[in-house]
């Protein structure tokens, strides 16, 4: 009796410590909580392309990368990118090219960047401080928007990619850039916005809705970035629908 008495009161503290963890404003998330919000998070993930000639093993995103990463939120992202050639226990390892994809649409992602940027800059004065909080609570009530960060360690690589998204065309990434629901419908790229001295990335614009309704709902199961750059550069990752709620909403 005693025993499952304690059991009991384990689970139920456990029960109690992931609430909390939940429910923890976004206001207090240290550095490594932000950082994952952007880049390995229901909302968040990175494509890493190996190089063909690596036998470094599986690919992964190491913690340097990731902190390669959080420098970017409030530096040139193309001057840092080359700077992450770190790998946790070698010596040496894979090159590669991390494609970061994000929805920026979603209230977490916000907050997350914002959180880096006043971590990283402790200085700011607290009028700058809540004029960037406003960022958090904007209004995307009509779109969707994607963000791509690209960085890595394949320099040979990397200036390529950089260069397809720096001078992507719009008009044809309206063909060849979507989002797609787990039941095959679609909804085209409107607008596309190339990088700029914001830690951001390129942002790619989706409509919100589809025949006149949410274009995601809580049934829609997954929901496919497709994005194209060219025949090299394709970014392609699938989110669960299911664990993009964010204080009782869902967020995309």
């Amino acid at each position: 009796m005693k025993r499952t008495l304690t059991v009991a009161i384990f689970i139920a503290l456990l029960a109690v410590s992931a609430s909390a963890q939940k429910t923890k404003p976004w206001t207090e998330w240290n550095e490594k909580e932000a950082l994952k919000i952007l880049t390995d998070s229901p909302w968040a993930q990175t494509q890493k392309d190996l190089s063909e000639t690596s036998t470094a093993g599986p690919a992964i995103t190491t913690a340097a990368e990731n902190r390669s990463t959080a420098n970017m939120v409030m530096t040139d992202a193309q001057k840092n990118a080359s700077e992450s050639g770190e790998t946790l226990g070698r010596k040496s390892a894979a090159l590669s090219v991390n494609y970061r994809v994000s929805f920026l649409s979603a209230r977490p992602v916000r907050a997350a960047f914002i959180r880096m940027i006043e971590l990283q800059r402790p200085e700011l004065a607290k009028e700058k401080v809540a004029e960037l909080r406003t960022f958090v609570d904007r209004d995307f009530a009509d779109y969707v928007v994607v963000t791509l960060l690209i960085d890595g360690t394949d320099k040979k690589r990397l200036a390529p990619a950089m260069q397809e998204i720096a001078s992507a065309d719009a008009n044809v990434l309206k063909t060849t850039s979507y989002l797609e629901r787990k039941d095959g419908k679609r909804v085209s790229l409107t607008d596309y916005r190339a990088p700029i001295q914001d830690g951001m990335g390129a942002k790619f614009i989706f409509p919100r809705t589809l025949d006149g309704a949410p274009f995601i709902d809580a049934g829609s199961g997954e929901v496919r970035v497709y994005i194209e750059l060219s025949k090299v550069v394709k970014v392609n990752r699938r989110f669960k629908v299911a664990d993009m709620m964010y204080d009782g909403k869902l967020e995309y």
